[in-house]
């Protein structure tokens, strides 16, 4: 029975970082549709959030409770709508770096979080820096200045390397980190499932009048061809299923294998973009690459028996 437990969550964890790993292209192939990054945030959002609706609605007839935000604590109300900041900055700052510069680049900026967020708790005092830590740091940090060394000449897929798209790919770190630091012990009370509906639901009451105000077209998947399809896509298969997937697998194998599982989702994003938009790395960016996630798997080693929630699973990730 454990053997059967492990085997699933152990698929439902690859089909999450599947489906996260696929927005990158997706965004991109949106854009080309006619989507403006913030509105297909807008949209996207909206398609997760009915997702997590019908989940929620299923899952209260099996006994599960739906939690008042407003009746929360105070300490964890203001938990909630950090995370829920947290999460609007991820997705702005990732879907804006799609659309500037090419999806591996951004992913592998993104996944500088494991790292950020070690380096949050070391200063914090929650861990203290041992050699795995330290170790891991320098990984992260030699990696990325490896891929951006090796990006000047990159101009592929129509997408030749912008800093800006990889500053936003490490500002969504940033806010990434934001999300991790904040939900340490917090929210207990309140599903997972839950928290992401909230903050989907943030995110479409947010990206739809941004979107309008900054002109960009709302329409774009009523007048039919691909665009429809990809935003809910996108919605529903990159948002809403990832995010029960994710906690399903956490559940059934442990965070830390669960966090060594997710690091399919650059690899998938890097392979899809090769296939789909003809973008590929150059032998520096790979070794750059392969030194980011191997600071991101011994940072996730490195958190077995502690307790914590793993700091390598992106819970908030582009919900």
């Amino acid at each position: 029975m454990g053997d059967h437990r492990y085997l699933v969550g152990s698929l439902a964890l690859i089909l999450a970082a599947s489906g996260f790993g696929m927005l990158g292209p997706v965004a991109r192939l949106a854009y080309e549709a006619g989507f403006e990054p913030i509105a297909f945030v807008g949209w996207r959002a909206m398609f997760g959030f009915l997702a997590i609706v019908v989940i929620v609605a299923v899952a209260t007839r099996r006994g599960m409770g739906v939690v008042n935000p407003l009746r929360l604590p105070r300490g964890d109300l203001a938990g909630l709508a950090a995370i829920v900041v947290a999460g609007l900055g991820v997705n702005i700052a990732t879907f804006v770096a799609f659309d500037l510069t090419t999806v591996a680049l951004v992913l592998l900026a993104f996944y500088t979080y494991p790292a950020l967020v070690a380096a949050v708790a070391v200063a914090l005092g929650h861990e203290r820096l041992d050699g795995t830590r330290l170790v891991a740091l320098l990984l992260a940090l030699g990696g990325m200045v490896l891929v951006v060394a090796g990006a000047p000449d990159q101009a592929r897929g129509g997408a030749a390397f912008n800093p800006a798209g990889v500053l936003l790919g490490l500002l969504a770190a940033v806010f990434q980190t934001l999300f991790v630091t904040v939900s340490r012990g917090r929210l207990v009370a309140v599903p997972a499932v839950q928290v992401m509906g909230w903050v989907l639901l943030a995110m479409t009451a947010t990206c739809i009048p941004l979107a309008a105000v900054l002109g960009d077209a709302l329409d774009v998947p009523l007048h039919g061809g691909p665009a429809l399809g990809l935003v809910m896509l996108a919605g529903i298969l990159g948002a809403g299923l990832p995010s029960i997937l994710l906690l399903f697998g956490i559940r059934a194998i442990g965070g830390t294998r669960a966090g060594i599982l997710m690091l399919i989702e650059p690899l998938v994003g890097v392979t899809l973009a090769a296939v789909l938009l003809h973008e590929a790395l150059l032998p520096i960016q790979v070794v750059g690459g392969g030194a980011i996630l191997a600071a991101a798997l011994l940072l996730q080693r490195g958190a077995r028996g502690d307790g914590r929630d793993p700091i390598a699973v992106p819970l908030a990730e582009r919900t």
